[in-house]
C-alpha cells in the first residue's frame, strides 16, 4: 500500500477524472472556478485501500482549503485547490486535458484560476 499525502489525493483524483472518466465537471462563479473531486470511496477504490484510510486526508484537505463538501453536490476544490490541481495538471497531464477540453479552454481554465500558466507547454 503506498503512503498518502495531498498530493497523492490530487493525483489519484487527476488519473481518475483524465484517464478513466475523461471529465471534468467545472462549475464557474464570478470569483472562482471549481472542479467536481471524485469521491472518496471513488479515490480509496483506485488506491486499493480501505475507505477509512482516505478520510482524514480529505479533513485536512478541507482545513487547508482546498476542497469543501457539500450535501448532494459532492466534494468541490476551492479556488485554492482549483489552482492546485490546474497546476499539477498542467505539469504532468496538459497533454491529455487539452485532449479532453481542447487547448484553448484548458488555458482559459488556467488563465480563471488565477496562474497564467502559457498557452504551450515548455
Amino acid at each position: 500500500m503506498q503512503a498518502l499525502t495531498i498530493d497523492a489525493i490530487f493525483e489519484t483524483a487527476i488519473r481518475i477524472l483524465i484517464d478513466q472518466d475523461q471529465s471534468l465537471a467545472v462549475v464557474f462563479t464570478r470569483d472562482a472556478i471549481s472542479l467536481k473531486f471524485p469521491t472518496t470511496r471513488r479515490l480509496a477504490e483506485y488506491l486499493e485501500m480501505p475507505h477509512y484510510y482516505v478520510l482524514p486526508y480529505f479533513a485536512m484537505m478541507e482545513e487547508q482549503a482546498l476542497v469543501t463538501r457539500a450535501e448532494r453536490v459532492g466534494i468541490m476544490t476551492t479556488p485554492e485547490g482549483t489552482r492546485k490541481i490546474l497546476e499539477m495538471i498542467a505539469a504532468d497531464h496538459r497533454k491529455e486535458a487539452e485532449e479532453l477540453v481542447g487547448r484553448e479552454v484548458f488555458a482559459e481554465l488556467l488563465e480563471r484560476a488565477g496562474r497564467g500558466f502559457p498557452l504551450h507547454s515548455g
